[in-house]
């Protein structure tokens, strides 16, 4: 597997876990399901880079011939939101700001820095590889003869589009890179536009596929700006609400992976959604233990401000990110039986077993007080 902190899955990390011991046997064994993950780690680790290049090389041209970058990010900031005025609170630059930062830009190296820096991400570099193992199975199963270019144009696309929320999350949180906050605002609309365009030459269906999960995430991702503001207005349904962007974006990438209509889409949606939201857990608790305080908003603070107890606050979350998981597993069972990268699914799932269950032991081993503190303040 593969993270953005690469010591969770090291051997000593994974002999802590339950789900990190059965991947170490299923390594010493060369299981099934251990052969096909190491083929597909192995693929992703070849194509990343030139996945790199492809976007670098998009980006940097998208922005440097924009005769108008300020209607650009005019027009993203009205679409990015019902009614746009937080976010163009948020977001807008005047002319002097954004000529400022594309001159920046321009600069070919920094273009690639910032996007080093945003494919950063839990998201992105954990689920590289399962498209293309959702790929190739569908194709297999459906008998489909694709090509390797339309293979990494559709896969191209759709991280590019869940990349999209790394900069949105870090201009609306305010505490990652906000010396790079200003060049990002302006990257957004771009990132989406070549996540369109690419999405688009594959087929209507698969665009009309992702514009609906598209909306679906903008509504996600406006009422955790909404939630931010007002913590404690947080229920059950405002929570789920918050995660449609997880459910969204993973869901329609993993519906998207099969080139024609079949049952395979429901089921690649179910369990990319799931494990989305059930990863979605994890990265909560990881903030929280990394900013020293509980994420807003958050399953850890709504069961914090319901509950008053910090540390089963924790467990709860945990125990929900399991919900998902088991779910996630539910639509793998759906698959048919010769479904031909079954095995490396399995695999991940116990990848994302083990990664949640890291976090949890991890804020176990914290005096919780800071996080009380954290929750005082608010």
């Amino acid at each position: 597997m593969s993270s953005k902190d690469e010591s969770i899955f090291s051997k000593e990390a994974l002999m802590h876990t339950d789900a990190g011991k059965d991947i170490l046997k299923q390594a010493m064994l060369r299981s099934e399901r251990y052969k096909q993950f190491q083929y597909y780690k192995e693929l992703a680790d070849r194509e990343f880079p030139r996945f790199l290049d492809r976007f670098v090389r998009e980006l940097h041209s998208s922005i440097i011939n924009d005769d108008d970058p300020l209607s650009t990010l005019g027009n993203f900031i009205r679409e990015a939101e019902p009614d746009g005025f937080v976010l163009e609170r948020i977001f807008s630059m005047d002319a002097i700001k954004v000529e400022e930062v594309r001159s920046r830009l321009a600069d070919v190296d920094k273009c690639r820095d910032r996007v080093l820096r945003l494919l950063d991400s839990n998201y992105v570099k954990m689920t590289y590889p399962v498209f293309y193992a959702l790929y190739d199975g569908a194709c297999s199963y459906l008998n489909i003869n694709a090509s390797d270019a339309e293979r990494d144009v559709l896969i191209d696309g759709h991280v590019i589009a869940i990349d999209l929320s790394e900069p949105m999350d870090r201009i609306m949180d305010m505490d990652e890179d906000v010396e790079y906050l200003d060049d990002y605002k302006l990257i957004c609309p771009y990132m989406l536009k070549i996540a369109r365009r690419k999405i688009s030459s594959i087929g209507k269906d698969i665009l009309e596929a992702f514009e609906q999960g598209f909306r679906d995430a903008k509504h996600g991702q406006y009422k955790d700006l909404i939630l931010k503001n007002n913590p404690t207005a947080m229920d059950e349904e405002s929570m789920n609400e918050c995660y449609k962007k997880y459910r969204a974006v993973m869901g329609t990438a993993g519906r998207n992976m099969v080139l024609k209509d079949s049952p395979l889409r429901r089921i690649f949606y179910h369990g990319m959604a799931r494990a989305g939201e059930s990863v979605g857990c994890a990265n909560e608790i990881e903030d929280s233990i990394k900013g020293r305080v509980i994420k807003v908003p958050s399953w850890p603070l709504y069961y914090a401000l319901n509950t008053g107890d910090i540390r089963l606050a924790f467990d709860l979350t945990f125990r929900k990110s399991k919900i998902y998981l088991d779910d996630a597993l539910i639509a793998i069972d759906m698959l048919p039986e010769r479904f031909s990268t079954k095995h490396f699914l399995e695999f991940m799932v116990l990848s994302v077993r083990h990664y949640n269950e890291y976090w949890y032991r991890r804020v176990k081993e914290y005096d919780l007080n800071i996080f009380t503190a954290g929750l005082k303040e608010r």
